[in-house]
């Protein structure tokens, strides 16, 4: 109806498609999701230099789609376009270019490259903190996945630092039962332990799991992540016994729940 009356090249029919597109992506239906995303895109990409925004957030969108699905060499680009017409439309200091630089930094974090990955977080940290203040959950999450940066690189102090900054600004800004906030409590249980703390480990992980199941139900694939983390941390201790029954229990909603 809307191609009949507004024609092709006008926004709201490439509003339709990517709805449309949000949907299937919801429901985990991707390949149904994928070519509604790209005929959007192709409508906006014909369209008038007015629509540059909305054609930004739909490259955006495609890209993290792409980086759902492992197809990180096509979603660079992207997400680098995106970059370059938020920057040369809205400033270098606005709040979506910060969404895009998380999302650069993201995909390669997840290629090993902390290297690139750390400055690109550093600087979408900066602008948030400057665009949404200090206390927003938005900055909440750059430190939370630079904390799992640094993680990786080994410095565990610094990561330990940072998600407890996290961890006040989501307590503050969304509350103790949310499950961003379990999250961070799950990152924070999961560093590498020294024999000393991991008393201190259990009830993290254990406060966490109370929430994903009060939040999102006990059968949420993040109540399996958790109950992972426990089972490690006594596979770490020795306490065989007592991790077995959890893996297996992360692995029966795992099965139900993804396949």
């Amino acid at each position: 109806i809307r191609e009949n009356y507004l024609g092709l090249k006008h926004p709201d029919v490439a509003a339709s498609f990517t709805d449309l597109a949000r949907l299937y992506r919801a429901q985990g239906r991707y390949a149904v999701s994928e070519p509604l995303y790209a005929h959007a895109l192709e409508l906006l990409e014909n369209g008038s230099e007015l629509n540059r925004p909305i054609l930004a957030q739909m490259l955006n969108s495609v890209a993290s789609l792409y980086a759902e699905q492992g197809k990180y060499t096509e979603a660079k680009p992207l997400y680098l376009r995106a970059l370059a017409i938020r920057e040369k439309m809205l400033g270098p200091q606005h709040s979506e270019v910060a969404a895009n630089l998380e999302g650069l930094a993201e995909l390669h974090a997840i290629l090993g490259a902390y290297a690139e990955a750390e400055p690109l977080y550093e600087r979408a940290l900066a602008i948030y903190e400057r665009a949404l203040g200090f206390d927003h959950p938005a900055v909440a999450s750059i430190l939370n996945n630079l904390a799992e940066l640094y993680v990786e690189r080994g410095r565990f102090t610094d990561a330990e630092s940072i998600y407890r900054r996290a961890l006040a600004i989501r307590q503050n800004s969304l509350g103790a039962r949310h499950p961003d906030y379990a999250d961070t409590l799950d990152d924070l249980a999961a560093l590498p332990n020294e024999v000393a703390r991991y008393a201190k480990a259990e009830p993290l992980i254990r406060q966490a799991r109370e929430i994903y199941q009060t939040a999102l139900g006990p059968g949420h694939p993040d109540v399996a992540n958790n109950l992972s983390n426990l089972a490690r941390l006594n596979f770490e201790q020795g306490k065989y016994a007592k991790a077995e029954p959890l893996y297996w229990r992360a692995s029966v909603i795992r099965e139900r729940t993804l396949g």
